[in-house]
């Protein structure tokens, strides 16, 4: 290809990514000269809108930040809120809090690995193409999506968007043999679940490997869903209070959306950071399974992400089996709450990763200022940094529709959930 030749490729929207944004790529003599990752997210205004409102309302306005991940933004600020007013809730609201996340955790990776990320790797441009030829998995897919959301309508009310969870604990408690159900449908669940993981097991993936820092929850007795440490790859180990000690947002100048860095450098959260830092929390039944299959966590390869969401999916239904399983009304599904003023944090992980959440109430538990740090912000960096080392271990000679289409794979890898809209990726295709 002559030194001489311009190519542009404006990709003018992508499936399969909740979200709006463009790549900008520019390769000059067989090297990335510019490789920009732009995001086009409106202002949404949710931590001023937060600012006076009562502490009640402040798990029914974050549950609007996501679709997807509502249960996520409640329990991180249910924390957050609870630290401010001293409030410890009861063992019984810990122990629903953790299912109430599995529920999320089923749902959401079941709808990326099925409907998102399933068709790059069989050759498909949707679902509805994978569907024709491999029916069996995507009817397992939407399954396991069901599943997840009943779960979280059982104490959310609904599942998108729930209205279960407050400071405290919960509106209500779900009745014994609702419990009983679920338990059930969990069980003949399980066995899909297994063999989706040893399908994603055996699918091929670019055999690319990275040095990333990985950051997630740690726990010492659990795998972690809302509750740990929070501890990197690079030896990190704080509490929620300490966050902004070592972490700091920035504004790029291509990109509306804040970056997120750790000691000034990009990290990756979500799955395989979880993974990789709690693979001593893994079943030993799992683990054997994916030593057979040739695979082993900490893994240091970003395709393997995929991989992780199916072993998310395992975890959190044996979570949900043995919570279900020992289910008992309480006198009362929540604790009472005495606002003060204060300053709290909190932190969970949502199926994308990290969650940060830090507010200041006054004497009446209105909300002084709030500041939320949401996943898909602080892998941007980190996305931007892998699209240059998986594009030159791709070649940069490619066809142009290929360097596309990689790009477009190693993003949707990080199943970013950017805003709620419908386009994600423009490319614009420079090469000298």
């Amino acid at each position: 290809m002559g030194n001489k030749r311009r190519i542009q490729i404006n990709v003018p929207a992508l499936t399969r990514v909740e979200g709006e944004g463009s790549l900008t790529l520019k390769i000059e003599q067989g090297r990335i000269e510019q490789l920009q990752l732009s995001i086009f997210e409106p202002p949404r205004y949710f931590e001023k809108f937060l600012e006076g409102r009562a502490w009640h309302e402040v798990p029914d306005i974050v549950a609007r930040i996501c679709g997807i991940c509502p249960v996520a933004y409640q329990m991180s600020a249910v924390q957050a809120l609870e630290m401010a007013f001293d409030l410890t809730p009861s063992d019984w609201v810990q122990r629903m809090r953790r299912l109430f996340y599995c529920g999320e955790w089923i749902q959401s990776h079941a709808l990326h690995i099925h409907l998102l990320a399933l068709p790059d790797y069989l050759g498909f441009d949707s679902v509805i193409g994978m569907a024709a030829k491999h029916p069996e998995e995507a009817q397992r897919g939407l399954a396991l999506q069901a599943l997840g959301n009943d779960l979280i309508k059982l104490f959310g009310g609904r599942s998108v968007h729930p209205v279960g969870a407050r400071v405290g604990g919960f509106h209500h408690a779900p009745d014994v043999d609702a419990m009983a159900r679920l338990h059930e449908r969990l069980l003949a669940l399980r066995p899909q679940a297994q063999a989706l993981t040893d399908w994603c097991a055996t699918l091929p993936m670019p055999d690319v490997t990275d040095d990333f820092v990985s950051v997630a929850l740690k726990h010492e007795a659990e795998y972690p869903f809302h509750t740990g440490r929070l501890v990197s790859s690079a030896g990190l180990d704080i509490d929620s209070t300490e966050w902004e000690q070592h972490f700091r947002e920035e504004h790029a100048p291509h990109s509306t959306a804040l970056w997120s860095l750790l000691e000034d450098k990009p990290y990756l959260v979500g799955p395989l950071a979880r993974v990789n830092l709690n693979a001593a929390q893994l079943p030993a039944a799992l683990v054997t399974r994916l030593e057979r299959l040739g695979l082993r966590f900490p893994s240091d390869n970003m395709f393997h992400s995929m991989l992780a969401r199916a072993v998310e999916i395992e975890i959190a239904i044996e979570e949900a089996l043995a919570i279900s399983g020992s289910y008992r009304l309480p006198e009362r599904p929540f604790t009472e709450v005495t606002p003060k003023a204060g300053i709290g944090y909190g932190m969970t992980e949502a199926p994308r990763g990290l969650l940060w959440h830090r507010y200041e109430t006054d004497d009446a538990g209105l909300i002084r200022s709030a500041r939320i740090v949401p996943p898909t912000s602080q892998n941007q960096a980190r996305i931007e940094q892998d699209l240059h080392h998986s594009l030159q271990a791709f070649g940069l000679d490619q066809d142009e529709n290929e360097l596309r289409l990689h790009c477009e794979k190693v993003i949707r890898n990080y199943d970013p959930c950017i805003s709620c809209a419908t386009h994600f990726l423009r490319l614009k295709l420079d090469r000298g």
